[in-house]
């Protein structure tokens, strides 16, 4: 899997994640609202978890992937509907919605600097070190 593929992957996800944090904040109030969150760690793992060191040439798309997939894993936002935290049904607990967005933008910040230092060492080995 290419490393900037994937940190390409993983910023979008917590983009996509922000998304849904802002969207559960601002309707923690509306009645019926279920909180969404968005799976993107437990994709990649399972993901990464099925490599082998094998690789099958694919002459045509119909064959079957063996090995190492060039697929760089997607987020997907999921609905927690089997909770509930107030009286109008909604289940958006606000502390910890507060919570998630500063982890998320810590990870958002951390894997924008993986990227430009991706990028720095690929710009340092097309022009040579000055």
């Amino acid at each position: 899997m290419q490393k900037i593929g994937l940190l390409h992957s993983a910023l979008n996800a917590a983009s996509l994640r922000q998304q849904a944090i802002s969207q559960n904040i601002a309707n923690a109030e509306t009645p019926g609202y279920k909180a969404k969150q968005v799976v993107f760690e437990d994709i990649l793992k399972k993901q990464l978890a099925n490599q082998t060191k094998f690789v099958g040439k694919q002459t045509d798309p119909r064959h079957f992937t063996i090995g190492q997939s060039s697929n760089v894993p997607v987020a997907k936002i999921v609905e927690n509907t089997e909770t509930v935290m107030q009286n109008n049904q909604s289940n958006v607990d606000i502390d910890e919605e507060m919570t998630r967005m500063g982890k998320n933008s810590l990870w958002y910040y951390t894997l924008t600097e993986q990227i430009n230092s991706e990028f720095q060492q690929l710009s340092i080995a097309i022009k040579g070190r000055v």
